[in-house]
């Protein structure tokens, strides 16, 4: 009995630590990308975020999951930029909705293609005929890291991420 704990707590951790990997590397390299396109990671994850049409700061915030003077900070250099327009929200004139400009839009759109162009390159280096089974293991994994998150902390995977991005298998490889 003792064994299979041990080999579960093995497996445990090296679920972990590989997590913790991927995530280091794709951030890595997702600055290296954005720095390279004169914008941060943070302006990048908000121009994407606003792509599928304007929000209430409030709802911003959330979405990207950071605190109100950070995202105040992220959206005047947005603005100054040119990038994103306030506006005051029609329903409730006292919030604000904040929206891309078409430069924003052009910005957005950079920041998607650059992503692409990452994701296509580890994709070309896994072995021929296996992106299938590793793109439907992904989708398996992150099921999984949502069911796990909703037990614990109800709602928490939600706010921060669109629908668009919770299936990994929209296009397929091989």
């Amino acid at each position: 009995m003792n064994e299979v704990v041990d080999f579960q707590n093995s497996q445990a951790q090296q679920l972990r630590e590989s997590i913790r990997a991927l995530v280091r590397r794709f951030s890595l390299a997702e600055r290296a990308d954005m720095n390279c396109c004169g914008i941060t990671v943070a302006q990048a994850a908000t121009l994407e975020a606003l792509g599928d049409g304007g929000l209430r700061l409030s709802d911003l915030g959330k979405r990207l999951g950071i605190a109100p003077s950070t995202l105040t900070r992220n959206l005047a250099r947005l603005e100054e930029r040119g990038l994103i327009q306030k506006e005051p929200d029609p329903i409730d004139g006292r919030a604000q909705l904040v929206a891309l400009t078409e430069r924003g839009f052009e910005a957005a759109d950079g920041v998607i293609r650059q992503e692409e162009v990452f994701a296509r390159s580890v994709l070309d280096r896994l072995p021929q005929g296996s992106t299938a089974d590793v793109l439907a293991t992904l989708e398996n994994l992150l099921t999984a890291v949502r069911s796990a998150s909703e037990a614990c902390c109800p709602g928490a995977y939600d706010h921060l991420v669109s629908s668009s991005q919770i299936s990994v298998t929209g296009g397929q490889h091989e």
